[in-house]
């Protein structure tokens, strides 16, 4: 199993994920003899070997689906090392920074690796990712996931330093990106990868006063079309809504004659029976009227009411055109 190419069946040694609602799911390592205990109960890891992925997996109290991994879905469930850029951050920067095929990317720093992920599908299959990471566990832990998803043949691992030491690479990089706590020091050295045929550049910082700084830098280095922008995701609901019409006042008079027979006493229900029927009777009327009467159907849009996601950090990108 691959992150980038997909198999139909779940083999043994295929990190998976464990999908018990659209807001709890995580990864596993699936291996023979193992199981898993959750809120649906135990699950063994024999029950899943050979399933179609997506395949519905009953539990000892529930069931579960198995699903196979994507760059979003990653991102979701990843164990935590540092905190992560999202999709909505990722999607914009794989777009401006005009990510394809066969394309060389930088990134500093690793991190969780969620981004990651996502800039290798980008430049799949003949692309590379250089990634660099100064803190010597992240960077090791790190290896290790690509080689689990079977994506080492596309990413290039680097403990180092960007910021004092410099990428060590020169004119083979067609994009950088940059997630530091001072970028501005790494900026010349970005400058020196990028490829003398020009490049794009984007620097993620949740400071204001760091985006105003790596500006003036990025400027002094040469580059252009500086822009910084903002993502922010918000999630409305989409109803249907009845209004009826207002009521003039305007009905026609009854004109029917009534046609009702004399009852006698003894022909008259018990007085039970007959409220009942004159509730029942009531409420069909109602109903009817309400069914009857003109009404303007629209849809409506709110937002939700789940706590909408606040500031993560400014995407400040830049060009450097050939020199």
């Amino acid at each position: 199993m691959s992150f980038l190419k997909y198999n139909n069946k779940i083999k043994e040694g295929d990190t998976v994920i464990i999908h018990l609602s659209h807001k709890s799911m995580f990864p596993a390592v699936i291996q023979k003899g193992k199981t898993l205990n959750m809120q649906y109960g135990v699950l063994k890891h024999d029950n899943i070997i050979d399933k179609t992925f997506g395949s519905k997996i009953e539990c000892s109290k529930g069931y579960i689906r198995v699903l196979h991994p994507t760059a979003e879905l990653w991102t979701v469930t990843l164990p935590h090392r540092t905190q992560i850029l999202y999709t909505t951050d990722i999607s914009m920067i794989v777009m401006q920074l005009d990510l394809k095929p066969g394309c060389v990317v930088l990134e500093s720093g690793t991190g969780s690796g969620s981004l990651s992920h996502a800039l290798i599908r980008a430049i799949a299959p003949t692309g590379h990712l250089h990634t660099f990471e100064f803190h010597q566990q992240r960077s090791e832990k790190a290896d290790e996931e690509f080689i689990s998803h079977r994506v080492k043949d596309m990413v290039t691992v680097y403990h180092k330093d960007v910021c004092s030491d410099g990428f060590g690479l020169t004119d083979m990089a067609d994009a950088v990106f940059l997630d530091l706590p001072h970028p501005w020091d790494a900026i010349p050295h970005a400058k020196q990868a990028l490829k003398s045929s020009g490049g794009r550049i984007c620097s993620f910082s949740p400071c204001i006063e760091q985006v105003q700084k790596s500006c003036s830098t990025l400027k002094e280095c040469g580059f252009s079309d500086l822009e910084t922008m903002e993502s922010l995701l918000r999630t409305y609901n989409v109803s249907t809504t009845k209004i009826p019409l207002a009521d003039l006042g305007e009905h026609e008079e009854d004109t029917e004659e009534d046609t009702t027979d004399t009852i006698t006493e003894d022909e008259k229900p018990p007085k039970k029976v007959k409220m009942e029927d004159e509730a029942n009777n009531k409420m069909a009327d109602q109903s009817k009227k309400q069914s009857e009467t003109p009404s303007v159907i629209f849809n409506t849009t709110q937002p939700a009411e789940t706590v909408q996601a606040g500031h993560t950090g400014f995407l400040t990108f830049a060009t450097l055109y050939p020199r």
